[in-house]
């Protein structure tokens, strides 16, 4: 693949300057509300009050009953809202819906498709902080998943690398994508690309249907900048004390890479 995306210099690393202030990973943990109804998802969230603010919702619970005043309540509440819908359509639809979304207050949306639906997504943002993120290749999906779908020219690194390309180019703020292919989306997008992370899976811990996974410190490591999180907290008896177990995990990891940053 041809990248014509400026490369970083080696004295500001491609994650981020060395004079930029301490990575705080509270602010960095989203966790989702993968669960089928607003009252599961409150009580997550009510679970983990004064540990996480920073929500997922998603497919799962668009159809359910409530879930827009949820959102707002989440919203009033001081909390951040990534609201991942995949918005793929037309490019006036797509225009229109994000403009909703910037008017409930939304932090991160995911958008999906070519350059022009996401310019659409990107005019529909207009001057509202909302951040856009263009779905990769999901982290359940391998070389089999995606040749079935007919990418049968491009390994999963070079479809990863091609979109995230498509996206910062078409003005999008970051990208959706394992913590494998982070550090090669930070070296072509020069930094410029925020990386979200979900497919977070510890060693030895159930694997799911997470085909390329990683820990959460490797995806640090890697470049990742925030790290979406589900099950492995919100099926613990105990979320509160897994999240803050994770939280510090990943502080170690961000204090980790900006040492080694600082280094160089």
């Amino acid at each position: 693949m041809q990248a014509t995306i400026e490369q970083p210099s080696a004295k500001m690393g491609v994650f981020q300057s060395m004079n930029t202030p301490r990575i705080d990973a509270r602010d960095r943990l989203i966790v989702a509300l993968d669960c089928p109804t607003v009252d599961d998802a409150r009580n997550i969230v009510a679970s983990l009050d004064g540990v996480v603010d920073f929500f997922k919702v998603g497919l799962i619970l668009q159809l359910s009953r409530g879930t827009e005043e949820f959102l707002r309540e989440l919203i009033s509440s001081h909390n951040r809202v990534f609201l991942d819908y995949k918005y793929y359509d037309i490019p006036e639809t797509l225009k229109k819906a994000v403009a909703n979304a910037c008017r409930l207050g939304i932090s991160f949306l995911t958008v999906h498709g070519t350059s022009t639906l996401i310019k659409s997504a990107v005019a529909g943002r207009g001057d509202d902080p909302l951040k856009l993120f263009t779905v990769t290749v999901l982290t359940s999906m391998d070389a089999t998943d995606i040749a079935e779908l007919g990418y049968t020219q491009h390994s999963v690194e070079e479809l990863v690398l091609r979109r995230s390309v498509m996206a910062l180019e078409a003005g999008c703020d970051g990208v959706i994508a394992s913590g494998r292919e982070a550090k090669a989306i930070k070296e072509v997008s020069g930094g410029r690309l925020l990386v979200v992370t979900p497919g977070i899976r510890e060693d030895g811990t159930p694997q799911d249907d997470q085909k390329r996974r990683t820990s959460a410190r490797d995806a640090i490591l890697a470049g990742a900048d925030y790290l979406v999180i589900g099950r492995p907290i919100t099926e613990k008896a105990n979320m509160r004390t897994e999240a803050e177990r994770i939280l510090r995990g990943m502080q170690a990891a961000f204090d980790e890479r900006e040492s080694s940053l600082s280094a160089h």
